[in-house]
């Protein structure tokens, strides 16, 4: 069986200790970088499973860490920062994380989420998974064996949850999904009142799609209820 890596970045030692030790004994390889530099050239060079990733790090920081990471490789990343605002959190999973908790935090429930996190990526990259058909509307082309978007022949650059949420509404294009149930089946956890973390996802992927420049709305609201794909 693969033995499974996580980085761990953060310029703190103590809280690097403290997390690498919970992990290891879960049976994982832990990595530990303490700049943001150095943590894009261990995900380009070896085999990393998962990043817990801090905000606020010496040279590249996190928000930029991430953008390098998303370009290339579709790993879970886990925001673990100081920086508490709920404006935070959004703009971290806007840029492509795939959870984040704050300092000070309870190890366990990090590993808890880590453990989730990787169950999910398990999941999508099994074969089933991946043999999903390719979704063609409108000028959108949506390939799930390659995690590609295109709109009219042009590569749209989307996160790993931006994706998914879209391949769900397409792949159920008559189908009305609450936030709930996005929430529920992208980030494959409960909802916890997590409707506004949906919604900037919901936003962002419109602003990506062109909606508000081309005449396709391929996201289409349906008030008091949630989102549909717009054939």
């Amino acid at each position: 069986m693969k033995r499974i890596t996580i980085l761990i970045a953060d310029d703190e030692a103590e809280i690097a200790d403290l997390v690498a030790l919970h992990l290891q004994k879960e049976g994982y390889h832990i990595i530990t970088v303490s700049d943001g530099q150095a943590a894009v050239q261990a995900v380009q060079s070896l085999s990393i499973d998962l990043a817990i990733l801090d905000i606020m790090m010496p040279g590249l920081d996190g928000y930029e860490v991430t953008r390098q990471i998303r370009e290339k490789h579709h790993l879970p990343i886990i925001f673990l920062s100081a920086k508490t605002t709920d404006l935070d959190k959004i703009t971290g999973l806007v840029m492509g994380a795939d959870d984040y908790m704050t300092k000070p935090f309870n190890p366990m429930e990090l590993v808890a989420r880590v453990n989730s996190q990787l169950r999910r990526s398990m999941l999508f990259n099994q074969p089933a998974a991946m043999n999903r058909s390719v979704l063609d509307a409108g000028g959108l082309t949506i390939s799930p064996e390659q995690h590609t978007v295109t709109l009219y022949g042009k590569a749209v650059e989307l996160t790993p949850k931006e994706f998914d949420i879209l391949y769900l509404l397409a792949s159920h294009p008559k189908q009305v999904f609450s936030a709930e149930n996005i929430f529920q089946q992208v980030w494959g956890e409960a909802y916890y009142e997590s409707g506004n973390t949906v919604m900037v996802h919901i936003r962002t992927l419109r602003k990506k799609l062109g909606e508000d420049v081309n005449k396709n709305k391929f996201i289409k609201t349906v008030w008091g209820v949630g989102y549909k794909f717009n054939e």
